[in-house]
Order: structure tokens, then C-alpha cells, then sequence
């Protein structure tokens, strides 16, 4: 999943990315309003972190903005201003959830795992595809009784493809969520990574779980003697 973290303290903001990336996410950062307004829009987002105080355009002033345009796109507003007013003000300007700070890590994360889960159909943690099961808390995944041992990436790049199980997905969509912005769009990371998770999948007995459409990328399908 990538999110953009908008918060003009560096310091603050290099820290949370740093964390955040640490858990498999991919982060961009802005530090200012002009920029994340920019950002969202050249960039596909599952999430943003958004300060209020934010110098050129205030953190409302974007959320208005991008609510304008859209308004299913996640936003957790992440600042200082914490008085209930403050609280109720963002929240009806469009915000899908308000956290104060100071703030512990731990539940940050707890905030944005909520968020992104209500993309799926249910609020399950638990997401199957056949006898292939993740669980998108623990982020582990599991074939069978078999746990199948991944790395952040391969795991972003399975999870994406679960949230889109049944659909073609193009390497570039895969890339934009899984990476930074400043990844390399055609360098051979992304298929070393791909074919590591195929691999992997194939060693646990998930074989043809994941496949190859010619000119469309790659489909997450249940194998029918799986299902």
C-alpha cells in the first residue's frame, strides 16, 4: 500500500515514513500544502496522513480540495490542533479520521490498517483466495497450514493483488503502490520481486495462483481444485 505523509516538521515526518516503510508500506512525504495537492495528483495514493498547519495551503484547504474531486480517497488528519471543535471541523470537512498529537506510533498504525481495511468487502483481517490466506494485521500469508515466508515488498505486491483478486493489474499499477516515487519504473526490482513471491508461493504449494495476462500484468485467481 503507499501513503503520503504531508506534515511540515521534517524531523516528524522523516520519522514516521521511516516507520511506516519499516511495516512494508510505501511513503511519500510533502511539506507543505502546495506540494501534497501536486503529489496526489501525479501519483496513485491509498492513504494520506495530513497536517492542518501546513505553510501555502492550509491542511483544510487540501482536504477540500482533493473532497471536491473525490470522495472516497482516505485521509487521516494527524496535528496539533486538538480541541473537539478542531475534531468535529475535520471530520466534517471530509477526514476519515483525526488523530491528536503527541501520538504513539502503534496506534497510528492501528489507524490506517482500519482505513485500508474498509476497502476490502468485509472488516475481516482475515482475507482468503482459495486455501491462500492473509492475514492483513499479522501480514503473514498462508497456504494451507503452510506459512509462507515473505519480505515487505513481495508481501505489498501480493497484497495489492488480493485487494484486486479476479482483475488484471499492470506492473505500473503494481509499482506505484508497492514503491516510492523515486523508484525506477524500469529497472529489474520489480520483476526480481515477482518472481521471488511466485516462487515462494509455488515452493508452499500455491501453484498458478498468480497469473501472467499477455499486455494486461498479473491476476490473483483461486485455482479450481483449490477452491
Amino acid at each position: 500500500m503507499k501513503l503520503l505523509v504531508v506534515e511540515d516538521e521534517e524531523l516528524l515526518s522523516k520519522t514516521v515514513a521511516k516507520g511506516l516503510r519499516l511495516l512494508g508500506y510505501s511513503v511519500d512525504c510533502a511539506f507543505d500544502g502546495e506540494e501534497a495537492l501536486y503529489l496526489y495528483e501525479v501519483n496513485q495514493y491509498d492513504l494520506m496522513i495530513l497536517d492542518l498547519n501546513l505553510p501555502k495551503i492550509d491542511g483544510l484547504e487540501v482536504l477540500r480540495r482533493i473532497r471536491s474531486q473525490d470522495d472516497t480517497f482516505r485521509v487521516l488528519i494527524l496535528s496539533a490542533r486538538n480541541t473537539l471543535e478542531d475534531k468535529v471541523n475535520g471530520l466534517d470537512q471530509g477526514s476519515n479520521d483525526y488523530l491528536t498529537k503527541p501520538f504513539e506510533f502503534q496506534e497510528l498504525e492501528a489507524r490506517i490498517r482500519g482505513l485500508l481495511r474498509r476497502r476490502f468487502t468485509t472488516v475481516n483481517t482475515i482475507i482468503n483466495c482459495g486455501r491462500l490466506c492473509m492475514d492483513t494485521v499479522a501480514r503473514q500469508v498462508w497456504w494451507g497450514d503452510t506459512e509462507v515466508k515473505l519480505t515487505r515488498k513481495e508481501y505489498s505486491l501480493l497484497e495489492y493483488l488480493f485487494v484486486h483478486a479476479g482483475q488484471a493489474v499492470g506492473a505500473e499499477e503494481l509499482i506505484e503502490h508497492a514503491w516510492d516515487s523515486g523508484a525506477d519504473l524500469f529497472s529489474n526490482t520489480f520483476r526480481f520481486h515477482m518472481h521471488s513471491l511466485r516462487r515462494k508461493l509455488d515452493n508452499a504449494g500455491a501453484k498458478e495462483y498468480i497469473i501472467t495476462e499477455r499486455g494486461k500484468g498479473y491476476r490473483l485467481q483461486c485455482p479450481k481444485e483449490d477452491l
